[in-house]
């Protein structure tokens, strides 16, 4: 558990929190220019969309899943699937005019089309090695905390989220380390996730709900890129101000969600800089 001080002044804590959002909008842009964030973006859109049935159907198959393709498809993306390697079944669909009556399968006297819905064979990228020669896959910009430090935030942000009426939860998540559930005023921490990983979650979520983003979440849903945006942001600047630096993590996530524009991130400035100071002062405050 990291250890507090408190010795910092409003207007130190100021200073450095307006100092850590600057550094926000430059690695961002530095991000941008590089390309590194748009390669892996381009590579991420080539993988095909699965319906909600198929992405049920792989995370019960393997929870840990995160980019799935074919055989063949890996091969194009220049990686091999290893020697006996289990496959992850799912649904394929295909189309075809009759060429006879055929009581299996389901026919659209309309259009006179055979829908049916052959089990498919795909593999995560976790079961496959680079093909010798090939173009090497676009490295996630965002990469995830590994610390086993929580620099002393969990506790001060669990008690402060509890005395305002918000239940802290574990669990199992696929692809998130987080989320909040207004519903249930729950904040869900994924288990298995660093200790670094999970304060830093733990910030965003807070800003989420102190931001109000979760109160409606029809316009969460229309404005949620500016909304990430924000709370990741907090985070950053919070963890910024207690000694670790979470950029491996969040200068990509703030990147993707603000669509690599800095503008976005600017013209949030006031809000993030007033609501990280504030959080701030709760963590240092505490007991």
């Amino acid at each position: 558990m990291g250890t507090k001080t408190n010795t910092r002044t409003a207007e130190d804590r100021q200073t450095e929190a307006e100092a850590l959002h600057t550094s926000i909008i430059d690695q961002v842009q530095q991000l941008a220019d590089s390309g590194q964030w748009r390669r892996f973006l381009d590579f991420a859109r080539s993988f095909h969309s699965y319906s909600l049935n198929n992405l049920l159907l792989i995370l019960a198959q393997n929870p840990d899943a995160t980019m799935v393709a074919g055989f063949r498809q890996w091969q194009a993306k220049g990686r091999q699937v290893r020697r006996g390697e289990k496959s992850i079944k799912i649904f394929g669909y295909r189309e075809k005019k009759p060429a006879a009556e055929d009581e299996n399968e389901t026919f659209d006297e309309a259009t006179r089309i055979v829908r049916y819905f052959p089990i498919l064979s795909v593999f995560d990228i976790a079961q496959t090695d680079p093909i010798e020669g090939a173009e090497p896959i676009p490295e996630n910009p965002s990469r995830g905390l590994t610390g086993s430090d929580d620099h002393g935030l969990v506790a001060p942000l669990t008690a402060y989220l509890a005395a305002t009426g918000w239940d802290i939860q574990h669990t199992h998540l696929a692809h998130a380390n987080g989320y909040t559930d207004p519903r249930e005023r729950q904040v869900i921490l994924a288990t298995g996730i660093s200790a670094e990983q999970s304060a830093k979650t733990l910030i965003h979520e807070a800003a989420h709900i102190e931001f109000h983003h979760v109160d409606d979440m029809d316009e969460y849903r229309q404005h949620r890129g500016r909304m990430e945006v924000e709370a990741e942001s907090v985070a950053y600047i919070v963890a910024g101000l207690h000694g670790f630096d979470t950029s491996a993590y969040s200068i990509g996530y703030i990147a993707g969600w603000a669509n690599e524009d800095a503008d976005v991130i600017r013209e949030s400035a006031a809000r993030v800089l007033k609501l990280a100071h504030a959080i701030a002062e709760v963590i240092d405050d505490s007991p």
